[in-house]
């Protein structure tokens, strides 16, 4: 469980195929206080630590999180947004994240709006995920609130530090990113449309 407030960036030192599995080596300022078998959020995906060596760690992501997500995507030198499992009895900050990706989705608008920056996203509504207009929504691992909600889009604004300290600076139309809709919000819809 985590709370999408991104602790840090890490760094894509190797990627190693292993038949349908990927291994990702990461360098990051987390590491020493890393442990093999913990849970690790890489961009809104939790993955579990497998080797720790150095101020780098190891972990596996299997064909279905491949498939399902945007670590395919990875290349060596590309940044990751980093966060570890939220400490049961510590502030909840963000929102109830689980780390379980369910689907991706496309940058498809960039605005800068003096001093902070408005990200436009769509996605392939037939899913069934929906978005709450001031809901939240998990880009990439990190917790934000819905704008301009839509039935496959949504915005949201981006104040400096955020910019600064995850991968939005690096988002521009067509950069593909990891979601994971409110998990309150997909319970409801679910109750909802059984019921119907």
């Amino acid at each position: 469980m985590f709370t999408g407030i991104i602790e840090t960036l890490g760094e894509v030192k190797t990627l190693e195929k292993e038949d349908t599995n990927l291994h990702i080596t990461v360098r990051s300022t987390i590491t020493p206080e890393l442990k093999i078998d913990q849970s690790v959020s890489h961009n809104g995906v939790c993955l579990t630590v497998v080797a720790v060596k150095g101020d780098s760690y190891t972990v596996t992501a299997i064909d279905e999180t491949l498939q399902k997500t945007n670590l395919a995507q990875l290349t060596v030198g590309d940044q990751v947004n980093l966060e570890r499992a939220m400490i049961l009895g510590s502030r909840l900050d963000g929102h109830i994240v689980q780390g379980h990706v369910d689907q991706i989705g496309t940058c498809t608008k960039v605005e800068e709006k003096d001093g902070s920056w408005l990200f436009s996203f769509e996605y392939d509504a037939t899913l069934h995920n929906p978005t709450i207009e001031k809901g939240s929504i998990t880009i990439d691992g990190t917790s934000l609130t819905v704008i301009n909600s839509g039935t496959n889009t949504f915005s949201v604004a981006i104040i400096p530090y955020t910019y600064k300290h995850t991968r939005f600076n690096t988002y521009k139309k067509g950069t593909v990113v990891n979601l994971e809709f409110d998990v309150i919000g997909k319970y409801v819809a679910k109750l909802t449309a059984n019921r119907l």
